[in-house]
């Protein structure tokens, strides 16, 4: 979410009257690449981008073409393949080693649909939305980038006179899998077209409850992570850089107002059993997605024994000790290892090293799905 706010930002500050803009975006790959379906790049007219669809190795082009597409005022679909040993491939020797699809289209300020302001809309969602885009538009080329978003997450749209009974299919298959998926549908009067249907998650929220000087590295790592962050505890004992960073400061005692959701993660780091005791059935009855909690192991099955109601789906929730077994000893190598962890948790990892992983580092995708597969 947070290349999405700064690709907003960027367009926002633009006087769309001297300067045009283009969206470059990653919409399919295969094999390796250092980044994903979804990733996206802002370029403008005068060579100016913000975002990336690479480690650095394709920006360079995408910004050539995309400057192409800006003054044809058309889209375009360009693939990068540099699984061949081509020395003349961009990309090859840079660390790609894959097939990456990327779909170039001019932005229309003029346009109250345009994906920025699509874009615009699920900024500070609470939930998951999903991005519908053409990148293949078989017979008709100018249903090429059409894009809806779908906020919040339902399997009821209709797009681009594509079959409902296959769109519905695929739009479950992506909201089940949480995870974006490329289809090919019949349209009318198209004929088969490939579709990417994108999950997108909203903002990660960080609840940190804690006043003590580690909160600072704890609430530094979340802030440049783009996370939203809430710090529960006594306001004067916080550093200004803390109130300049989180989103919101609460007092201890109003931490049940705290808002809470299927993206939020609690830190309680207060170093007071009490404090913790408390404060862990409040955010249990919230339900979030995980709750960590500081301190050795004996401490949390001691506040476990003295609560003594804690569900088989509550200790799936809690983790304590809190954090990946790193080494860490300082608060910012600490704060790293509880960070690393909720990322871990959220995207259904152990959180092992890559080493040791057989196969690739990302879970292969699927490049075409027939929808006529999922009935």
């Amino acid at each position: 979410m947070k290349e999405i706010r700064n690709i907003v930002e960027t367009y926002n500050s633009i006087d769309h009257t001297t300067e045009k803009v283009a969206l470059a975006s990653v919409v399919n790959v295969e094999e390796s690449s250092y980044r994903r379906i979804g990733a996206r790049m802002l370029v403008r007219s005068s060579g100016l981008w913000v975002g990336g669809i690479s480690g650095g190795c394709l920006e360079g082009d995408a910004l050539r073409r995309s400057q192409q597409a800006i003054f044809r005022n058309k889209p375009s679909l360009v693939v990068y393949d540099t699984m061949e040993d081509d020395k003349n491939q961009i990309g090859v020797g840079l660390g790609c080693n894959g097939r990456i699809e990327v779909l170039l289209s001019p932005v229309d300020p003029s346009d109250p649909e345009n994906e920025i302001e699509l874009l615009r809309k699920i900024e500070n969602a609470d939930g998951p939305s999903l991005m519908l885009k053409v990148i293949d538009a078989g017979k008709d080329p100018e249903l090429l980038g059409k894009n809806e978003l779908v906020f919040p997450v339902s399997d009821d749209v209709a797009f681009a006179g594509s079959d409902p009974a296959q769109l519905k299919a695929c739009l479950s298959e992506v909201i089940e899998k949480k995870k974006a998926r490329i289809f090919e549908v019949t349209s009318e009067p198209a004929g088969d077209i490939r579709i990417l249907i994108e999950f997108i998650r909203p903002e990660t929220r960080l609840v940190i409850v804690g006043d003590n000087y580690d909160v600072n590295a704890m609430v530094g790592i979340a802030s440049e992570m783009g996370w939203d962050i809430t710090v529960v505890g006594k306001a004067k004992k916080l550093s200004a850089d803390v109130f300049k960073k989180a989103s919101s400061i609460v007092d201890k005692a109003d931490a049940a107002s705290v808002p809470v959701n299927d993206y939020t993660a609690v830190i309680l780091m207060s170093h007071d059993y009490k404090t913790d005791k408390t404060l862990l059935p409040v955010f249990l009855e919230k339900k979030p997605a995980y709750i960590g909690m500081l301190g050795p192991k004996k401490r949390f099955q001691k506040i476990e024994n003295e609560l003594g109601n804690l569900t088989e789906e509550d200790m799936d929730v809690i983790h304590s000790p809190t954090g990946l077994e790193i080494g860490a000893e300082s608060p910012q190598e600490i704060a790293l290892s509880i960070l690393s962890e909720i990322v871990a948790v959220f995207r259904g990892k152990t959180g092992s090293s890559l080493k040791h992983k057989e196969g690739t580092i990302h879970e292969r995708e699927q490049t075409v799905i027939p929808a006529s597969s999922l009935f």
